[in-house]
């Protein structure tokens, strides 16, 4: 069982937000409707995971998402799924780019009917993987110019790299692609060197999504 801290400024999806949560055998501490609210219930009750609304009170802009940031300097281990109605690049690149990405999350609404999927999700970023919304991976790895570093990759090898971006492991991604998993290592490592991504540095997976991500917000 996981404790959480839900912020949504829609009561009815609030509500049913909750309920999810309960059904997935969660615990929720507080669901609260406004970005003081979810800060405050933070610091007083120290959740497991947190889940918010990226547009939240008083503003109705980026308050979930700003608050979110804020929690995450304060301490870099929380968990946090941040929930968003539209795939905004924007705010998905100030999630990802602050520092590290582990024990983050950036899921589209839509997702939430898929109940596995949420509560999956929010399993996966309690045991500090990365999630992004397979909608906005799409988004985000579309080559924009003809410089950018995607522009390099091969169409297999784009649609291996969103895969990696949904956190899917190796023998996973070899099931969807209906390819062995020494296919799915070669493309990751050519993916890797055309990205040109130290293989020192940490999980490479996320860093291959993260610096897309950091030339989509230059």
């Amino acid at each position: 069982m996981l404790r959480v801290i839900l912020a949504e400024d829609s009561v009815l999806l609030r509500a049913g937000l909750t309920e999810l949560l309960g059904l997935g055998g969660h615990r929720v501490l507080a669901a609260v409707g406004d970005a003081p609210a979810l800060l405050r219930a933070v610091e007083a009750e120290r959740p497991d995971v947190v889940v918010t609304d990226v547009r939240m009170p008083p503003g109705l802009r980026d308050e979930g998402l700003r608050a979110a940031l804020a929690l995450r300097s304060r301490d870099p281990g929380l968990p946090v799924l941040v929930l968003s109605q539209y795939v905004a690049t924007a705010y998905a690149t100030q999630l990802f780019t602050g520092g590290s990405a582990a024990g983050l999350g950036y899921l589209l609404k839509d997702r939430v009917g898929e109940v596995e999927e949420f509560l999956d999700a929010v399993r996966r970023v309690h045991g500090g993987q990365t999630v992004i919304d397979p909608e906005v991976v799409r988004v985000l790895l579309a080559p924009r110019r003809a410089d950018d570093p995607l522009a390099r990759l091969t169409p297999r090898e784009r649609e291996v790299l969103a895969l990696m971006a949904e956190g899917l492991n190796n023998q996973a991604l070899a099931a969807r692609l209906f390819v062995t998993e020494a296919s799915v290592v070669k493309h990751a490592g050519s993916i890797f060197t055309k990205l040109e991504l130290d293989p020192t540095e940490g999980n490479r997976r996320v860093l291959a999504v993260l610096a897309h991500l950091r030339g989509a917000g230059a």
